[in-house]
């Protein structure tokens, strides 16, 4: 079973294990959109990645960075 764009928490946990050397705030939305649907699991249409949702995984990926 693939992500969807409601999975944030998991969305952003294999966003931080593919990327860890990236910095999740200084990332705009359009390299998180393409960031997310390189992801393997991802399965969900791109359009629903709105911008209020790719603000919700950045700031879900930041917790999971303890940057928040």
């Amino acid at each position: 079973m693939g992500l969807k764009c409601r999975d944030k928490q998991d969305i952003a946990i294999e966003l931080d294990e593919a990327h860890p050397d990236l910095n999740p705030a200084n990332i705009k939305n359009a390299q998180l959109r393409a960031l997310i649907l390189e992801l393997d699991e991802f399965e969900d249409e791109p359009e629903k990645l709105s911008d209020k949702t790719l603000d919700a995984i950045r700031k879900v990926w930041l917790d999971e960075r303890g940057l928040l």
